[in-house]
C-alpha cells in the first residue's frame, strides 16, 4: 500500500501529484498488467532478447 503524508499547507493537488509519481515509480500498474495472464518463462526470455536486440540496433550503432 502506498502512503503519502500531506504536509502542512500543502494543497491536495500537489499531494495527488506526488502520489501519482510514486505510484508510477513503484510499478503497480505494470505489475497488475503482468499478473493478468501467465506468460511462460521461455516467452519472457524471448521478449527480453528481442528487446535487447532492438535497443542494440537502434542505439548501439548510432
Amino acid at each position: 500500500m502506498i502512503i503519502i503524508e500531506v504536509k502542512d499547507g500543502e494543497s491536495i493537488d500537489r499531494a495527488l501529484k506526488r502520489y501519482k509519481r510514486k505510484h508510477y515509480r513503484v510499478g503497480v500498474t505494470k505489475e497488475l498488467r503482468s499478473r493478468r495472464e501467465f506468460t511462460k518463462p521461455s516467452v519472457k526470455r524471448r521478449h527480453e532478447v528481442l528487446k535487447a536486440q532492438y535497443k542494440l540496433q537502434k542505439f548501439g550503432e548510432a
